[in-house]
Formats: C-alpha cells, sequence, structure tokens
C-alpha cells in the first residue's frame, strides 16, 4: 500500500463521501455518523477532491481543506484523505476503480446528498459507477422528492433497497441504492463560503 493511502482491512465496510468539502462542516460529519450507523459501516472516508469537473470555479487549496477537515473530525471512524489527487483522479468511476484495484477485499458503498442524485445522470459514466458500487443517497433539504424522481432513481427504480433494509446494502452485489431520511441539517458549503450559514 502507498504511504499516505487509508487502510482497509478485508471484509471492512466503508463509505465514501467524496466532494471539494469547501468548506467541510457539521453536515458532512452528521451525514457520516448516520451512514455508519445505517449501513453498519466501520469507517466512512471522506474523499477530498482536487476539483469538481462539474463547476466551473476551482476550490479552495486543497491543503487547507485537508487541514479543515482534519480539525473538524474527532471520530476515529472518519477518515480525511486525499486519494484522488496522489492517484491524479479527477472523476468518480475513475476513483471507483482505482478503490476496487487498491482494495480488493473491502466492501464499499459511494455517499451523496439527494442534491447530488438529482445530477448524477450528468457524471460522466454514471451508469458504469452505478453498477460497479451500491451507494447511499441522504436525503438534504430542498431536493428530497426531485431525487426521488431523477433521471437515475427512475432508471435505477428496480434496484433499490427499502429504508429499513438499508443494513444489507454494502453486501448487496450493484446496482443497489438505498435513500437514507435523516435529520436535516440547513449547512450546505456553498451558504458557509458565501457567508450564509
Amino acid at each position: 500500500m502507498r504511504t499516505g493511502f487509508p487502510v482497509a482491512q478485508p471484509g471492512q465496510r466503508i463509505g465514501i463521501l467524496g466532494g471539494s468539502f469547501d468548506p467541510p462542516h457539521a453536515g458532512h460529519v452528521l451525514i457520516s455518523k448516520v451512514a455508519m450507523r445505517r449501513l453498519r459501516l466501520d469507517k466512512v472516508w471522506w474523499l477530498l477532491s482536487p476539483g469538481n469537473p462539474l463547476k466551473s470555479h476551482g476550490p479552495a487549496p486543497l491543503d487547507d481543506r485537508l487541514a479543515a477537515a482534519r480539525r473538524l473530525v474527532v471520530d476515529p471512524r472518519i477518515v480525511v484523505t486525499d486519494l484522488e489527487a496522489q492517484l491524479g483522479l479527477r472523476k468518480t468511476a475513475d476513483t471507483i476503480e482505482a478503490l476496487d484495484r487498491l482494495y480488493p477485499a473491502a466492501r464499499f458503498v459511494w455517499l451523496m446528498g439527494s442534491d447530488n442524485l438529482v445530477q448524477f445522470h450528468r457524471w460522466e459514466r454514471w451508469r458504469q459507477i452505478a453498477g460497479r458500487v451500491p451507494f447511499a443517497v441522504l436525503a438534504r433539504p430542498g431536493s428530497r422528492m426531485e431525487a426521488r424522481h431523477s433521471v437515475t432513481a427512475t432508471v435505477l427504480r428496480p434496484f433499490r433497497v427499502p429504508e429499513e433494509r438499508a443494513s444489507i446494502l454494502p453486501s448487496t452485489t450493484p446496482p443497489a441504492w438505498v435513500i437514507l431520511n435523516l435529520p436535516m441539517s440547513p449547512m450546505s458549503s456553498t451558504q458557509l463560503r458565501q457567508g450564509d450559514a
């Protein structure tokens, strides 16, 4: 294993929360803890991305975001990593391929907010992503209903796991996904950057 990469033991159930984390905030911690409890995950890895291909402007410098995330996180089960930058990756499909190659004995679940599910069909190779890793959608204010009727939700409806059986998701062969309702946090990185939260 390369230096600085997170450690995964065989069979561990690991949630992957990717994003710019610009800046990281308590809402990220909340959804990580909910995901660990509801999906029975051993860990959640925060994959701080070098940049988001769907956003026109770049985030704050990666070192600043990593430092802020590490100051925020106190739960040892939440691991902050710049794995994508170390591997020179920017696209989720490539990241998932790399995770499968580097950690063949781990069980990964991709975590995303419901706002991301709304535009997930715009992600490059989104069908390939859905076919490689189960994913959990965490409800966020303002996008819950839109997410349930999104292109991705419609296409993948036959593979949706009922919320009350969410704990089976990490062991389910993809495509498989679940929507998790959770206590709503009004925080968003965009609001924090703009000084609205």
